[in-house]
């Protein structure tokens, strides 16, 4: 069974699926991105889109003509938030070559934008070990599994 919904969205974080396709792969797409969102410590949005639509931000903005599972944009400053977007058939293709949920995985991937949105990085291995570490101690309180520990 996919991680079950303990209501509605926590409040200041909008999800939006921007394709149907997110509700029949994973079901309750919106309140599980906003409840993985919230207990990484926030965003102002998610975005459930498409590998096109990912591709057009990665290209416009960081210069990459290819879709990528997670995309994160920092809010303007002084705001609070920023925004998350997500690809579907990336993430789809992911979690089924790691054998996992795509549920879970859609979970982790925001968890990843979120601790993203806090400053987090994984350019180093030392920064990369920490941020892992933190993605699986929240991962652990939504009861997803954790992504970094072999099967």
């Amino acid at each position: 069974m996919d991680i079950p919904s303990t209501g509605p969205a926590p409040a200041g974080i909008d999800v939006l699926v921007e394709h149907r396709l997110w509700h029949r792969i994973v079901p309750r797409a919106r309140a599980l991105a906003a409840r993985a969102a919230a207990a990484a410590g926030g965003a102002g949005s998610v975005v459930l889109s498409t590998d096109r639509d990912v591709r057009r931000l990665n290209a416009r903005h960081r210069n990459r003509n290819k879709p990528t599972n997670v995309l994160t944009f920092d809010p303007p400053p002084g705001m609070a938030g920023g925004d998350i977007v997500l690809a579907l058939g990336t993430v789809r293709r992911e979690a089924r070559e790691a054998g996992r949920r795509p549920a879970h995985h859609l979970a982790h991937l925001v968890v990843h934008g979120a601790l993203h949105l806090r400053g987090h990085d994984h350019a180093r291995a030392g920064e990369a070990r920490r941020m892992e570490m933190e993605e699986a101690r929240i991962l652990r309180r939504l009861g997803v599994p954790n992504p970094w520990k072999r099967r």
